[in-house]
């Protein structure tokens, strides 16, 4: 084949060019499945958030607007909450005064004279009933600094505004009608008594019942209609440059007080992010800007915060798409390395075929000549000496049979080639085999003035082999024949050895000559089809290669094998193994 060179390289780039789309595709596939994981993890992960808020929020924005005061009076709480209290009225503790929420940090309202005040942070005579039993001075103090702190941050007038527009139709109807136990209104003292006494009537069950009639409405008391309207709006969460509040407008009459809690963001952040560390482990949550749009859709519903989701780790990115690509990657590298296998192969037959047709029409081309000389030189009785006839008919019959054992190797490599079995083995004895190929043997030596010495060191009982005796007639006649052409040494005497002997569990047929060796080259592709080009058939023994091929495939249908046993120095010894027949074959 010209140039193959051109086939490779256009193999070369055009694999090139598929494994580049086949990285292209696979990174890209990647991308997509990672991308598509992020986003359903996100999806998950909002939900997730979204309902670990909701109970803050809920419970938050269900808080009667009373409960932002330490303590207020139950009978007026929906009412006259804001009015001046009397002796006699009867004051519950505020459920925020010892809050239990721990990601609040505080409770507070602004009144209408921008005046902040919480529930945790009581004053005067509300202080000392606080302290007796509820809180103690340390938690005030706490709570009274934090109330400081968020006076600085944050004004009832920017509060109002970012409530803007969020009241809700929450109305306390002026009229109410409660119930309450005889115990019950035994367990409330008149204000201005003494506030020990006070606290000691009331154990944590009593505090807990009272607490829940009074979100529930259901104190036994009935209050005269009063002219008084309360409005409370929906509690929004809202920014204030780094405090997060959840807020609301509460109106009461004319009146507006905000109302709202102190979130402690820092501890809510780790909370919730504890919440989808399985989902996104590198995810972080951020302020939410009110004038920045949520364009991606990852702004939790509600806080006013965005979840930024990192990078899902490359272990467990992509799992689904990951074995699919791995056996495209299998598939496309199995299917490149056949196609080369495949070019390779049909390269080298190419080659070898090449090869071939110049050997063989040099080899033909002299028979084929001594044939037209000699049969024209016989034919019109050109050669009158006897002795002269002789040596050209015998010349002729040498020429025909090298053409017949030519083509006889050349049809019976096409017959393994084609694939078809060998049918004629069967069960000999080994001397018999080797009685039954001696003379034919012989007289191919002696054709080249080379004699033939036989031996055979089997002793009884003989082994047999299982075999095709025309095979190994022809195996072992290549062997003579390539012994005879190539074992000579200079000498007058050409001797080779055909030597049968036992080793391992299988007989071996020795031939052995005495010239000067395979040159180590040669020796590599010894056994490889077609192995002389026209110029080396030119400038050797007559053949084209393929004798000791042919043998070695030939010993190897029977289950034998044909090796180069020794090179080297004055002797060259083929070894033609072929196995022992088991007891049971006939």
């Amino acid at each position: 084949m010209n140039r193959p060179w051109k086939i490779w390289l256009s193999f070369g780039v055009s694999l090139l060019i598929v494994l580049t789309a086949m990285g292209w595709m696979s990174t890209r596939a990647l991308e997509l499945e990672s991308e598509a994981m992020l986003e359903e993890n996100v999806r998950l992960s909002l939900w997730r958030l979204d309902s670990a808020l909701a109970p803050l929020i809920i419970e938050e924005s269900s808080r009667p607007y009373f409960t932002y005061t330490a303590f207020y009076p139950a009978e007026r709480a929906y009412d006259k909450m804001y009015a001046a209290l009397g002796k006699g009225q009867v004051l519950v503790p505020s459920p925020l005064l010892v809050p239990t929420t721990p990601n609040v940090k505080l409770h507070f309202q602004f009144a209408p004279d921008g005046t902040i005040s919480s529930p945790q942070v009581p004053t005067g005579n509300m202080r000392d009933l606080a302290e007796t039993e509820y809180t103690n001075d340390k938690d005030i103090g706490r709570f009274a600094a934090q109330l400081a702190q968020l006076k600085s941050k944050v004004t009832r007038p920017e509060l109002l505004e970012k409530t803007r527009g969020e009241e809700a139709p929450q109305v306390f109807s002026p009229t109410q009608t409660y119930t309450a136990s005889p115990q019950q209104q035994q367990d409330v003292l008149p204000l201005g008594s003494n506030s020990r006494e006070l606290a000691k009537r009331f154990d944590n069950n009593d505090k807990i019942a009272l607490q829940q009639m009074m979100v529930q409405n259901t104190f036994n008391c009935t209050i005269a209609p009063a002219s008084t309207q309360v409005t409370v709006g929906t509690m929004k969460p809202h920014w204030i440059g780094d405090t997060l509040l959840l807020v609301r407008q509460v109106r009461i009459d004319q009146q507006v007080y905000v109302q709202g809690c102190w979130l402690d963001w820092q501890n809510l952040r780790t909370s919730l992010l504890e919440e989808v560390g399985d989902l996104l482990p590198n995810a972080e949550l951020v302020p939410a800007l009110a004038d920045v749009p949520d364009e991606d859709g990852r702004g939790l519903a509600a806080l006013p915060a965005r979840l930024v989701p990192g990078k899902i780790p490359s272990a467990v990115a992509s799992p689904v798409i990951q074995l699919p690509l791995l056996i495209a990657w299998v598939c496309v590298l199995v299917a490149a390395l056949a196609v080369a296998v495949l070019l390779q192969g049909v390269i080298s037959l190419s080659e070898r075929r090449g090869d071939f047709v110049s050997a063989v029409t040099h080899e033909l081309r002299t028979p084929l000549t001594t044939f037209q000389l000699y049969t024209e030189l016989l034919k019109e009785n050109m050669v009158t000496d006897e002795d002269k006839r002789t040596r050209y008919l015998e010349t002729l019959r040498t020429e025909s049979d090298r053409l017949g054992h030519m083509v006889e190797n050349v049809l019976a490599y096409a017959r393994l080639e084609n694939g078809k079995p060998l049918d004629r083995l069967e069960r000999v004895p080994a001397d018999a085999l080797l009685a039954q190929v001696r003379e034919r043997l012989q007289n191919r030596a002696e054709r080249d003035a080379a004699r033939l010495e036989v031996e055979c060191d089997l002793k009884s009982p003989m082994p047999h082999v299982t075999a095709d005796p025309a095979i190994v007639e022809q195996i072992l006649l290549n062997l003579v024949d390539n012994a005879c052409k190539y074992g000579r040494n200079g000498s007058d005497e050409n001797v080779l050895e055909l030597h049968l002997t036992r080793r391992d569990d299988g007989v071996v047929f020795l031939v052995r000559d005495h010239g000067t060796g395979v040159p180590p080259e040669l020796a590599r592709r010894l056994f490889r089809p077609f192995m002389k080009s026209a110029t080396e058939a030119a400038h050797s023994a007559p053949g084209v290669g393929l004798g000791l091929a042919l043998s070695r495939r030939l010993a190897r249908a029977m289950g034998g094998d044909l090796r180069l046993d020794q090179n080297g120095g004055d002797t060259t010894c083929f070894a033609l193994y072929l196995a022992l027949a088991s007891t049971g074959e006939t």
